[in-house]
């Protein structure tokens, strides 16, 4: 019998599920052994719900087309079966809490991808290197959720990622105000340009919902624990701007940044090269080495030649210049599927193992 935590993907035919796939092939303390997906996918084997839906560019690992495909809405059955499960459902807002939450009722911890328990007070939104600590609320949501082991854990909005690392680096200086504009790629809608032909050539420049997340999560992230629950942050003041480009893969952002005490541009570059989170002092198999990594080229970073930095799970920032309304200007590179989604929800999976959240059951 394998040693690995026992996984279930609920989820687990759409684009980040698929991803999730990936990532977990091979893991060496993860193992997917359930997926589950709508009722019509149900049934199935995973190779057969997928058919003609498979959107990487890696085959589909030979370890999980047999897997039967189970009713996510079964949710003892799916339970029974797994140690945790990370959560990438396509559904109604007040669905996906009620599901997540009736999974972690059943004793199962949950890493969800979606944004459904972003703003609920005792759940904890994590990028693993920013507010680890934030992990603490979780005894608080287990009382209220009447159970020892299971919970729900977030990743906040792949819009974020990409430049919330570059200014955590910098905190503190004390960020006061931030402008903000990403470029976003189109799996960030779950499309490739087969399926989404209309985006080439083109740029839209609206998503919706996307710049109240790029304002607001950071805040939650930078926030205090007061009572079991987490409290915003009121600075730095952040307002953006996102625009969807003709782009595979990649999210950039251009951002401007006032501090209260300004540092130099040395400082800043330092900074950057010598920020460790907890994932790296811990070594987890997910964590990038060089969390950031900054480019003196001009023409740098790029999304097609520096999204894949640290296997996708790096941020590579550069073109950092003093500015005349604000302190200092920068642009900045996450891979949005990787580090903004599934490979973000693997590391925050790590995390909580390596702190004992997640136990066999």
């Amino acid at each position: 019998m394998s040693s690995k935590h026992k996984v279930g993907i609920v989820g687990g035919t759409g684009m980040v599920g698929q991803r999730f796939i990936e990532l977990l092939e091979n893991h060496p303390w993860f193992e997917v052994v359930a997926i589950a997906a709508s009722p019509s996918s149900a049934g199935k084997t995973y190779e057969e719900a997928v058919s003609g839906r498979w959107k990487l560019a890696s085959a589909m690992p030979e370890s999980v087309k047999k897997i039967k495909v189970q009713d996510a809405s079964k949710v003892e059955e799916v339970a029974a079966e797994v140690d945790f499960i990370f959560c990438a459902v396509d559904m109604k807002k007040d669905e996906i809490k009620a599901l997540e939450e009736a999974y972690a009722r059943t004793g199962t911890p949950v890493i969800s991808n979606n944004s459904a328990h972003r703003w609920t007070p005792d759940v904890p939104m994590v990028i693993p290197e920013i507010n680890p600590e934030h992990l603490e609320v979780i005894a608080q949501q287990r009382k209220r959720l009447g159970t020892s082991t299971g919970f729900i854990a977030v990743k906040p909005n792949c819009s974020i990622q990409s430049y919330m690392p570059t200014l955590h680096a910098l905190y503190d200086y004390k960020p006061t105000k931030v402008v903000v504009t990403t470029y976003q790629a189109i799996s960030g809608a779950g499309k490739t340009f087969a399926d989404w032909p209309e985006m080439l050539d083109n740029v839209i420049p609206y998503i919706g919902g996307e710049e109240e997340k790029s304002e607001q999560e950071p805040l939650r992230i930078w926030g205090s624990i007061k009572d079991g629950a987490i409290v915003k942050s009121k600075l730095p003041i952040i307002t953006s701007q996102c625009i969807r480009v003709p782009v595979a893969d990649g999210h950039l952002a251009a951002v401007f940044v006032s501090f209260e005490k300004k540092p130099s541009k040395e400082e800043i570059l330092n900074l950057w090269k010598t920020f460790k989170g907890r994932p790296q002092e811990l070594g987890l198999p997910s964590a990038p080495k060089q969390f950031i990594t900054y480019f003196e080229e001009e023409n740098r970073p790029q999304t097609r030649l520096d999204r894949d930095i640290e296997k996708g799970m790096g941020i590579s920032a550069g073109r950092l210049r003093e500015d005349t309304l604000y302190d200092f200007k920068f642009v900045s590179l996450s891979h949005n599927t990787l580090r903004g989604a599934a490979g973000g929800a693997v590391l925050i999976a790590e995390l909580l193992k390596a702190e004992g959240y997640i136990q066999p059951k």
